[in-house]
């Protein structure tokens, strides 16, 4: 997900410093109607937004504000409970949200997949079962972390051919989407992929643009989705990846989803957390098993 920067202030328009106590702002930002968008976000995407997050939100709207022609945020609230709102609420969400990724970040969750999801496929053949995966990819922003599982089951189709493998990618932000989509990238962001991945599956486009290749974009497919609204796939997936989403949310919203997540996965797969994260599992069928990685064990319970 990519992070946003203040806006600078339009020619024209009161030339103001960064926000703060006793300094003027370009639109009017009372701490009622910070109030009012904090509660909208949260209850829309379950995002917490605490007092401190005051001068972030307004850097980041400003530009809404701007591209609308809206001169206030009493303005701006009365334009999200117009007919208009719904759309703008999204776009709102967006804009706050920050985005931050790379392929194969975390690195040793990558390498647990693999080991994990061979030890699957090989149980299914034992078992006499079609061989098949399912993998979710939550919060999956522009598109490097279901790229980074693509290339995973790639490797072990090479070595464990053939397997039915489908990899769901979903994030409320229909901007990052629309680059997933695309799977094209600046070649920066992909220096940190080994040298054997970058050049079996990524094609140059230009000297700053890179694609990812037919071969992973065929495995994937990008859907918009809130996490905190009704989930429309059944599941059960083999490994759901929710790294660095859950540090938007509070306690008990991060116990709903990992009842939720738990009750997705099969038997003894694998959730994936971000490194900085927690999640409460007293409530759920999940047992951490490594380092934030969590495993369903129906025994738990």
């Amino acid at each position: 997900m990519s992070a946003s920067a203040l806006a600078s202030t339009q020619a024209g328009r009161r030339k103001v410093s960064p926000p703060g106590a006793g300094q003027e702002r370009e639109f009017p930002f009372s701490d009622d109607e910070f109030k009012i968008l904090s509660n909208m976000v949260y209850e829309r995407a379950g995002i917490v937004l605490n007092k401190n997050k005051k001068d972030m939100v307004y850097g980041r709207l400003a530009r809404r504000l701007r591209k609308l022609k809206i001169p206030s945020f009493k303005e701006y609230l009365q334009y999200l409970n117009s007919n208009n709102g719904s759309e703008e609420t999204g776009l709102l969400i967006n804009a706050i949200t920050t985005n931050l990724t790379k392929f194969f970040r975390e690195s040793h969750h990558f390498k647990h997949l693999f080991d994990a999801c061979s030890d699957i496929v090989q149980a299914q053949t034992n078992r006499g079962e079609e061989r098949r995966l399912r993998i979710w990819s939550a919060g999956c922003s522009s598109g490097e972390e279901p790229y980074s599982i693509a290339i995973i089951m790639n490797e072990l189709l090479k070595k464990a051919a053939p397997i039915d493998i489908r990899v769901l990618a979903t994030d409320l932000d229909t901007s990052m989407l629309q680059t997933g989509m695309a799977g094209v990238y600046n070649k920066k962001s992909i220096e940190n992929l080994p040298a054997k991945f970058r050049s079996r599956y990524t094609e140059k486009l230009s000297d700053t643009q890179i694609k990812m290749s037919q071969d992973l974009r065929k495995l994937i497919t990008f859907k918009q989705l809130n996490l905190l609204e009704k989930w429309p796939m059944k599941g059960p997936f083999d490994a759901i990846f929710c790294r660095n989403v859950m540090i938007y949310f509070d306690t008990s919203t991060k116990v709903s989803l990992g009842k939720r997540y738990s009750e997705m996965l099969r038997s003894d797969s694998w959730l994936y957390i971000g490194h900085s994260e927690s999640l409460p599992i007293e409530e759920t069928q999940l047992k951490l098993i490594g380092k934030t990685i969590y495993q369903r064990n129906d025994q738990r319970r």
